[in-house]
């Protein structure tokens, strides 16, 4: 697995890299006004233009770098860099340098500059080639909005020239599932709609598979992958909370699992197989044994309160690690995180405890333990580090979450650190965290109140569901989008 750690740097190190760098080709730029003033020869087109050497080695899009060579001139106007036959952005030239900019996506590497004003311009070109490094980057993979803002919510296909063929709507909260056994299938429900979706990737596009829930707030599979449960937010003490639903039939069957009211989220331990569920009631968190009810039937109300989550309308959701040791609870509207350690003799879930965030304490920081600030965190999901893994460490797991009103996408870490992994980028627009912008994960990406996320084993990449950019995003290598 690639590593995603080392792909994603703090915005605080970035930050310092670009002043270093700044200030490095500043001088350079002084430097090279007073060399243009007393030195510079104009581009001569009867003679050859050499590209001699160049630095950095290495570098992905964006990157400074600098050309050196012969016959290069003074005026950047007619001078074209290209990078592995990408063009790249020249800034200035100075007789033997051109300062320019990597362009995205110049995988093969190759330089070559084109110098001169008319149809055959002199070429030269660097016989060792740029080493670009792919980056993980933000693209749109269905959805769009209109000048309007009225597009329809309705199926379609992901793309499409003509835009009444392409899926549309997705406006409320989603919650995000890859099929356990089809890593082609992602499910996905969304508050205050009825129904259950198919992002199917294998014909590109969206269908609405079902359209008989009320307000269903999560998706998950049993153990074996040949049920799917799906959570319902209702208002009545013995109304459906969480629903089974059966592969053989296509997920088109209903049987209710539980009953009470006002439930969030539902999820499967992934080892022993039973379900925990709550409710926004009293904070209840509840524990159904899977095991018991395939093995012999359990009635809907046969399941055991475990623990309460702070105070009654506490809206959260639990996800589960993937070694089943503990769980995050998400607190959606208090703004905070908490763990739950299991208990593998009894099989359940202890107390919870906090990890990131403070109660009632909306803000954006990154950091550790109680000095972080959350801003209605939604989902998460966990996504094994191979470097823990070469390090021998106990816990080989990052945990990836939306926070849907700081317009972000944060990463935990097993050691309670709390970064910014992509989003809140392109500063120069405005002064909004939010907005519509691809790109870069930090420097130019932009989201607008994101809930859903899953992670694709198969592609090594992120898909983000961007409640109020009405689309759905995509965290991949470049090239991978």
């Amino acid at each position: 697995m690639r590593n995603i750690t080392t792909l994603s740097f703090t915005h605080n190190y970035k930050h310092l890299l670009w002043m270093v760098l700044t200030i490095a080709f500043g001088l350079w730029s002084c430097k090279s006004e007073q060399q243009t003033t007393e030195t510079v020869t104009p581009f001569n087109p009867s003679q050859p233009v050499v590209v001699s050497d160049f630095t950095p080695k290495t570098g992905g899009a964006g990157q400074r770098l600098v050309i050196y060579g012969k016959n290069f001139g003074n005026d950047p106007s007619i001078i074209n860099v290209t990078i592995g036959g990408q063009p790249a952005i020249v800034i200035s030239a100075q007789g033997e340098s051109i300062y320019c900019l990597v362009p995205s996506k110049a995988y093969e590497g190759d330089i070559e500059v084109r110098i001169g004003e008319n149809q055959t311009p002199v070429i030269g070109k660097a016989n060792e080639k740029f080493a670009y490094q792919r980056k993980m980057v933000v693209s749109t993979v269905i959805g769009y909005r209109n000048e309007r803002g009225d597009e329809p919510w309705r199926d379609g296909k992901f793309k499409d020239p003509d835009q009444n063929k392409m899926a549309s709507g997705f406006w409320e909260p989603s919650h995000m599932k890859f099929d356990p056994k089809n890593p082609k299938h992602l499910w996905v429900t969304f508050d205050n709609n009825n129904g259950l979706y198919l992002l199917n990737f294998q014909d590109s596009t969206v269908t609405k598979v079902r359209s008989n829930f009320n307000r269903p707030r999560s998706v998950d599979f049993t153990l074996d992958g040949d049920h799917m449960i799906i959570a319902e937010d209702r208002g009545g003490e013995n109304d459906g909370a969480t629903t089974l639903l059966s592969r053989g039939r296509n997920f088109l069957d209903t049987e209710i699992l539980t009953r009470y009211r006002q439930c969030n989220g539902a999820t499967v331990h992934p080892v022993n197989g039973e379900m925990y569920f709550n409710s926004y009631e009293k904070g209840q968190f509840f524990k159904f044994d899977m095991n018991k009810y395939f093995s012999q039937g359990l009635g809907q109300k046969d399941y055991e309160t475990l623990f309460f989550v702070h105070d009654p309308q506490w809206e959260y959701k639990t996800f589960i690690h993937p070694t089943g040791n503990y769980a995050y609870i998400i607190v959606i509207n208090r703004h905070y995180i908490l763990r739950v350690d299991y208990n593998w003799e009894k099989k359940q879930f202890n107390q919870p405890y906090l990890v990131c965030g403070q109660l009632k304490s909306a803000g954006y920081t990154d950091g550790v333990g109680a000095s972080v600030r959350l801003n209605e965190p939604y989902q998460g999901v966990f996504v094994k580090n191979e470097d823990y893994a070469a390090a021998g460490k106990t816990d080989e797991y990052d945990f990836y979450f939306t926070d849907q009103l700081n317009h972000a996408i944060r990463k935990l870490t097993p050691d309670g650190i709390v970064s910014t992994f992509a989003g809140r980028g392109s500063s120069s627009l405005n002064g909004n965290p939010w907005g519509y912008v691809d790109g870069d994960l930090r420097l130019e990406a932009r989201f607008d109140r994101p809930t859903g996320i899953a992670y694709s084993e198969e592609e090594k990449a992120f898909y983000i569901g961007d409640r109020a950019n009405r689309r759905f995003r995509k965290i991949a290598l470049e090239g991978d989008n």
